[in-house]
């Protein structure tokens, strides 16, 4: 792999890098409160760097969720670049748009790879998106770091995943809900695969654990026809019960803004929700939120060195008002693991000796301290929250430990007993553990 990525010198103009942070906008900006600031040199200076991809959407219905992700993803790259970049090299980051549609983030990747010749791509969200990309990067055999919980069932060597796997955040909070709400449950989710998967997860977790799914629906991402669902609700739980929200986007504003509405409040119907973060209170309204639930590894009040760090560099950026959420965490934590690797194997272009100097790596995050494994995923902390009045998170659960993830759900009969491991070939992606035999 080496030199297969085209490392190119840039002429920059004015008297410091101020940010030290290059964008090449290759097509629509994410409209934040703050742009990246950078100052002029005195003079005609040659700056080698090393160029990555950001490809997230910046339009269409998930843009209300992934423009926040590329604003962490930046100041992770300024904070890197102010500190003297990577071996030496500051660090450009050429930016692509998504647009919500799996069939462009497919286009988009092998542009960023095939054209621009990046060293790695951070990026996609929904899991659509990202299996879209997966055969681009394995033909390529490239590397995408992605930032978001997802599903599982899946273990490949050309992503590093950020974010939970379900015993690091789904499995936990339907044990939480089955202690704490009830028994009944109705699953709620986009029409795609991270909620299908992951409501097939949950009820083979209810039937193990004397719980019960008593509806199950779906809407078309960016669909804003809830009233059906609505209706499917009060008519499988007259009496209340638990509503597992799986919904991705900005259907998630109708949905909670009609559940309101239909008089579903938390206290019988209390909803679960795996996509919804403290940028998306803000979005849909707290008035609307407030009493609801949500599970994630991170959230803006976790009360700690390292998170105050993150939370006050963020505002410090892009404005007092903005929030900071998991997703945008974990996207900021991939920025900083790619780093790491880099400067370890002593070269950003030999993509092996990169994912073998990933293993093991560990980072003080807003979280807590997280460690890469083998099986391509961080061992996560796993907490569950309440929304409050501010619009912010109040953490009523938490795993004190990090939890070691598991990509192959062991609720599953298909999977269970399956493990994942890049560091032995004969192993790999899927494998079947002694114990399991």
């Amino acid at each position: 792999m080496t030199n297969l990525f085209g490392r190119r010198k840039l002429i920059i103009f004015g008297s410091t890098i101020a940010s030290s942070l290059f964008i090449k906008a290759c097509s629509t900006q994410p409209s934040t409160s703050s742009s990246p600031k950078t100052s002029l040199l005195e003079s005609t200076t040659f700056v080698e760097t090393i160029k990555v991809g950001i490809l997230h959407s910046l339009s269409g219905t998930l843009a209300i969720s992934e423009k926040s992700v590329v604003d962490a993803e930046r100041l992770a790259i300024e904070e890197i670049n102010q500190a003297g970049g990577v071996l030496g090299k500051q660090v450009e980051a050429i930016l692509e748009d998504g647009n919500s549609d799996p069939a462009i983030f497919a286009k988009k990747a092998k542009k960023l790879i095939e054209q621009d010749k990046v060293a790695t791509v951070f990026g996609c969200w929904t899991s659509a998106s990202r299996k879209a990309v997966l055969p681009v990067f394995e033909s390529n055999k490239h590397l995408l770091w992605y930032p978001l919980q997802y599903e599982g069932q899946e273990c490949s060597n050309n992503i590093f995943y950020m974010g939970a796997v379900p015993n690091q955040q789904i499995e936990p909070s339907v044990e939480w809900l089955l202690k704490h709400k009830g028994k009944e449950f109705f699953l709620v989710g986009s029409d795609y695969v991270f909620p299908r998967t992951a409501n097939s997860i949950i009820k083979a977790q209810l039937k193990a654990n004397q719980g019960k799914s008593v509806g199950e629906d779906y809407i078309p991402l960016g669909n804003t026809n809830v009233k059906p669902v609505i209706a499917k609700i009060k008519q499988a739980l007259p009496n209340g019960g638990v509503i597992y929200n799986t919904l991705n986007g900005d259907s998630n504003v109708p949905f909670f803004k009609e559940l309101q509405a239909s008089g579903l409040n938390p206290d019988r119907y209390p909803s679960m929700s795996v996509s919804i973060g403290e940028e998306e209170v803000k979005a849909i309204g707290v008035d609307y939120l407030k009493g609801h639930y949500a599970a994630w590894n991170y959230f803006q009040t976790v009360n700690s060195k390292a998170s105050n760090k993150f939370v006050e560099a963020f505002k410090a950026k892009y404005g007092s008002d903005r929030v900071v959420n998991d997703p945008m965490e974990a996207g900021y934590i991939m920025v900083y693991m790619w780093k790491q690797a880099v400067e370890k194997a002593t070269t950003a272009d030999d993509l092996e000796k990169v994912k073998a100097a990933a293993y093991g790596q560990t980072f003080d995050a807003a979280e807590g301290k997280v460690t890469m494994n083998v099986n391509h995923h961080l061992s996560k902390f796993v907490r569950i929250g309440e929304v409050k009045d501010d619009g912010l998170f109040k953490i009523i659960y938490e795993i004190k430990d990090a939890v070691k993830p598991i990509p192959w759900n062991q609720f599953l009969a298909e999977t269970k007993g399956y493990a994942c491991d890049w560091s032995d070939p004969s192993k790999g992606n899927k494998y079947k553990r002694m114990s399991e035999k």
